[in-house]
């Protein structure tokens, strides 16, 4: 593999309400889509590219939204952080919850949120993801979530020394790696 493209899924309610959503199946909102669709033509082209998403419909709905419907598989390793109770939260609906702040204090990395999984166990699975699918011969092509795009650019890039929220794109934008090159770029610009 010469060329990685990941993108963002689009804008959800959990993005715009900035919620803790994962495993949540939501999906995009009008404007999220309309948005997608009219800046088509900032996107990587998909000439050469496996096509993937994580099967759920935030990241196929930005799939056709952007590329049409093009032929993909899945790859559910590659699927955001379960945040267990917290999922569909806010920060101002947890702040005064003692869970909460047991999940947010000491190792935030590795503390794991009732009933979900923490920060190093969803990075484990994506760079376990990241190694299968480097290892096969084809570019790719990704459509994915925020905690993804940090894990897969903090584990490409160590060097860059750049903190989690440094890595997170907006919805809807991503990067395009040159593997060969070790070089990155972010779109849309």
């Amino acid at each position: 593999m010469r060329r990685l493209v990941l993108i963002r899924h689009g804008r959800t309610e959990g993005s715009d309400r900035r919620l803790y959503y994962g495993e949540t199946d939501l999906p995009l909102t009008p404007e999220g889509i309309r948005e997608l669709t009219a800046n088509r033509a900032l996107y990587p082209p998909l000439s050469g590219c496996h096509v993937y998403t994580t099967g759920l419909l935030r990241t196929e709905q930005t799939l056709r939204a952007i590329y049409g419907d093009v032929p993909h598989d899945t790859l559910p390793g590659f699927r955001e952080i379960r945040f267990g109770v917290f999922e569909m939260k806010s920060y101002d609906e947890l702040k005064d919850r003692a869970d909460y702040q047991a999940w947010v204090s000491g190792d935030y990395y590795a503390n794991v949120p009732p009933g979900g999984e923490s920060f190093a166990q969803a990075e484990a699975r994506a760079a376990e993801t990241l190694a299968a699918l480097l290892a096969l011969p084809e570019d790719a092509l990704v459509v994915a979530h925020g905690g993804t795009a940090v894990a897969v650019m903090g584990r490409l890039f160590p060097e860059e020394g750049k903190t989690q929220y440094d890595w997170v794109p907006r919805p809807g934008a991503g990067y395009a790696i040159d593997l060969q090159a070790h070089a990155y770029r972010q779109f849309p610009r």
